[in-house]
């Protein structure tokens, strides 16, 4: 059986931080901020990758009241959670990602996202597709207020005994 999750993400821009996605440190004047390192484009396919089995989302497994996430690595999250997935038989088929912004520009960093993201999920980097887009001025993002990020995984869940999967909710 496959299963398909949808994940999103956003974050505004903050003076003082380091601006990472997908992994990747991109020189700019502003980061984003949030409780972790605020990459987006992680946190927008952990939350595909959790919405594929039913295992709830970033905010349940990566607290942002807990001291242990604060200015954590997502790429080191998103690490326990492909292992966590892989620990209950599911096998990641597919992931494509969309990076919503004005700026930075991303196709200069798309192809390290994409090895950063299939080396933390031990998977091919065949799998794994990251775009980008902008707004064209429209809205908070349009006017490069923050960084949004979109994520669709494909997961085969066809592999585990029973239903090792909690329902949220």
């Amino acid at each position: 059986m496959i299963r398909t999750g949808i994940g999103f993400d956003i974050h505004r821009f903050a003076v003082a931080r380091k601006l990472i996605l997908g992994g990747v440190r991109i020189e700019s004047d502003v980061g984003l901020m949030g409780h972790s390192d605020a990459d987006v484009l992680c946190h927008a396919v952990i939350d595909a990758l959790l919405g594929a089995v039913a295992d709830g989302d970033i905010g349940t497994h990566f607290p942002d009241n807990e001291k242990r996430w604060k200015d954590a690595d997502s790429l080191k999250m998103l690490a326990a959670v492909g292992a966590r997935l892989k620990n209950k038989g599911a096998l990641i088929v597919n992931i494509d990602a969309t990076i919503l912004a004005e700026k930075p520009r991303v196709a200069p960093y798309r192809a390290e996202m994409r090895k950063n993201i299939s080396l933390a999920l031990g998977i091919d980097e065949a799998k794994v597709s990251i775009k980008a887009t902008t707004l064209e001025g429209l809205g908070a993002l349009g006017r490069g207020e923050g960084i949004a990020a979109m994520a669709v995984a494909g997961v085969e869940c066809s592999r585990f005994q029973g239903s090792p999967f909690r329902v949220q909710g």
